[in-house]
């Protein structure tokens, strides 16, 4: 009888245990389950400043399952990439500067400088938007005649690239990228003055739909160069909308102006503030000959420029606006460069 008892105790202190081991299994390691999933920025581009560094995976520990998951670590850097002019007082390209001699503000902190280069060789991506509505027609043939001398001299073969916009009440791609300079130029010629004028909606489709969407492998230079008299009358987005459009794309916008009255009116007050907000330039040829001048000049701008990488002081991916301001030490020079981007959203 004693004998019973002893075994039926020593059942049940080894039974529960044993089942125990078989309904609860052990539960996966802390890293597979507690920590949450690494967060991934997108690509770097100059306006797009995080970019993720992902190191080597840490070694699985001996007692992990072949089918765990193996979480990985990401050190995320901000960096912010910008491309800029700097002219002394007369204009002249001033492009023998070291890194030293600037100071780069982000949201008005001062930033801490990765990389300094002077850019004369980038790859161009190329927009040329005609105004052709009725207000142009004057000189339109011989504008179109500069721009194709223009894009002959600039666009390299197997290197660069560029595209052809004409509009009035719409745009119209006569020409997409290409590097043919005979592609370009016949898609200039094919142009027609007639019609009203959506300028912000050409310059915002220029920069959305095209140059925004195009394959870049590695760094290049996009800008636009706008030919119009700067009225609008058709277009459904505003001017800041276009400008903020051009931004995002990281373009700089170099507008020429078509009107030859004399007078600076509202229209040129409107490329101004165009070419301002995105780092390029306004050009005013009253005479005809000058719009040659100024084809030259942005041409010998687009391979006179630097850049710059800078780590911002408090930088927060939140998707907000943020400004770029940068200076030199020596004040007779001037900078000229975008004013802002966005930051990504986390």
């Amino acid at each position: 009888m004693k004998s019973r008892i002893l075994v039926l105790l020593v059942a049940f202190l080894v039974l529960p245990g044993s089942l125990l081991s078989q309904t609860a299994p052990l539960a996966s390691a802390p890293s597979s389950t507690q920590n949450p999933p690494a967060k991934t920025t997108a690509p770097p581009d100059d306006k797009t400043p995080p970019a993720a560094q992902t190191p080597p995976p840490a070694a699985a520990s001996p007692n992990s399952n072949s089918d765990e998951t193996i979480q990985t670590f990401r050190n995320v850097v901000n960096e912010v990439r910008v491309v800029f002019t700097v002219t002394d007082r007369h204009g002249r390209y001033i492009k023998d500067l070291k890194g030293d001699a600037f100071r780069v503000f982000d949201n008005a902190k001062l930033a801490q400088l990765r990389s300094f280069r002077s850019e004369t060789d980038l790859p161009l991506q190329v927009g040329l938007l005609v105004d052709a509505s009725n207000s142009v027609r004057d000189r339109f043939k011989f504008e179109q005649e500069a721009a194709i001398e223009f894009l002959n001299a600039i666009i390299r073969p197997k290197y660069d690239k560029a595209f052809v916009v004409g509009f009035d009440a719409t745009p119209e791609v006569t020409q997409d990228f290409t590097d043919s300079t005979e592609g370009l130029s016949a898609g200039i010629r094919m142009l027609r003055a007639g019609g009203g004028t959506a300028m912000y909606d050409a310059l915002y489709f220029a920069c959305r739909d095209k140059l925004l969407k195009q394959e870049q492998v590695g760094p290049v230079r996009r800008a636009i160069i706008l030919l119009s008299d700067g009225e609008d009358n058709l277009s459904h987005v505003t001017r800041e909308e276009a400008i903020d459009m051009a931004e995002r794309a990281e373009v700089i916008v170099y507008t020429i102006s078509t009107n030859i009255s004399g007078m600076k009116g509202k229209g040129d007050k409107v490329l101004e503030r165009i070419a301002e907000a995105t780092g390029g330039r306004a050009f005013f040829p009253f005479q005809m000959r000058d719009v040659s001048d100024a084809f030259l000049s942005i041409q010998e701008e687009l391979r006179s420029q630097y850049a710059i990488a800078y780590k911002p002081a408090d930088f927060v991916a939140d998707g907000r606006y943020r400004t770029i301001e940068i200076l030199t030490l020596d004040r007779n020079l001037k900078v000229r460069t975008r004013k802002g981007y966005y930051a990504p959203k986390p």
